[in-house]
């Protein structure tokens, strides 16, 4: 597949560093089928939905998952190094596999100490900065220690340019998060969905559903020639419940639109249909959405403006053509909406 058909060149200062105040705040492109482009807000999604179609939330939770630590001197003529690390795939309790710079100061057998008494031992390490790091505690305590030490895991294009700060612990957690801290990344097209934003779509006659997908920094990667043969991305875990599976399925018969809140509801729904009806499913998926691809459980998608040449800009090029989203990029861009995970949304209806 020629990636060069998911280009486009984007000035730097349209990626938003910060949200908007209030999140609902920000604006909404919708995109019709037909290719016709409409400017609009957030806020007024429930005026381009209707009573009956039900929103599909992520309400997957971000766990604190950048560390600072410093790995110490190995011998009285060495230096000690500081150590970023942003945690990946938890592998058991007290495992997690891990990002660390700088990789090639690290090796197996080093401890990085992340805080008083908070500390991991390098157990393996892969190509570049790929570590295994087993911590010196597990389970719950783990949790609260990453809590108390740990920041928000930023994506790379936001954390080049800032560091993560207090305020990011609030910004970067949708409001309806819950109590299961798995991901390292937020599924950010639910960030705009203020408790105001949700009470005014429930009144409007829309329903709200969950479903939950652990998102890992693989969203962030680069597409892999491998994935382009294979046609398969990173394993992330997810769920639908028996109880949502039926609600939406009955939704449809019904004459409503199932409409995903980000491409990771979209894909936990997609990777669970079978016959054209959305199942439960528990476990992995790896789905790969791309122009060609017919989408079976999904019939619109509120979702932010994503990366060149990206897996996720080739997924809103399977709903909607790839032309149509070429098009309504290159409008944004000229209209100064915000880019990727803190920037603008976009409702596509195809």
């Amino acid at each position: 597949m020629d990636l060069s058909a998911f280009a486009f060149e984007l000035p730097e200062e349209l990626i938003a560093l910060r949200p908007v105040e209030p999140q609902d705040a920000a604006r909404l492109l919708v995109v019709h089928g037909d290719g016709r482009l409409e400017d609009a807000g957030v806020r007024d999604l429930p005026r381009y939905l209707s009573a009956g179609d039900t929103l599909v939330f992520n309400d997957t939770r971000v766990i604190p998952a950048a560390l600072k630590g410093v790995r110490p001197a190995r011998d009285e003529t060495g230096a000690d190094v500081n150590v970023d690390a942003n945690l990946v795939e938890r592998v058991s309790p007290d495992t997690w596999r891990a990002l660390a710079r700088p990789g090639k100061r690290l090796k197996p057998g080093d401890t990085i100490a992340f805080g008083e008494g908070f500390e991991a031992t390098v157990r393996e390490k892969g190509d570049g900065a790929d570590l295994l790091l087993v911590f010196n505690r597990a389970g719950d305590a783990l949790d609260e220690a990453l809590d108390a030490f740990g920041a928000m895991p930023l994506p790379p294009y936001i954390a080049r340019r800032r560091a993560a700060d207090a305020k990011d612990r609030e910004t970067y957690q949708t409001s309806f998060a819950g109590e299961e801290a798995q991901s390292v990344a937020a599924p950010t097209a639910g960030l705009h969905f203020t408790p105001r934003l949700r009470e005014e779509i429930a009144a409007a006659g829309i329903k709200s559903e969950w479903v939950r997908l652990h998102v890992g920094l693989g969203t962030f990667s680069p597409l892999q020639e491998s994935q382009l043969e294979s046609g398969r991305l990173h394993e992330e875990w997810r769920r639908v419940s028996p109880e949502v599976a039926e609600k939406l399925n009955a939704v449809r018969a019904k004459g409503g639109r199932v409409v995903p809140v980000g491409t990771t509801a979209l894909r936990t729904l997609e990777s669970s249909v079978e016959g054209g009806t959305i199942v439960p499913t528990l476990g992995p998926t790896d789905i790969f959405l791309k122009p060609g691809d017919r989408l079976q459980a999904t019939d619109a998608l509120v979702t932010n403006f994503h990366l060149p040449e990206s897996s996720l800009f080739m997924l809103v090029c399977a709903l909607m053509g790839t032309d149509i989203m070429q098009a309504a990029y290159a409008h944004a861009i000229k209209e100064g909406y915000r880019f990727y995970s803190y920037g603008d949304a976009c409702l596509l209806r195809p």
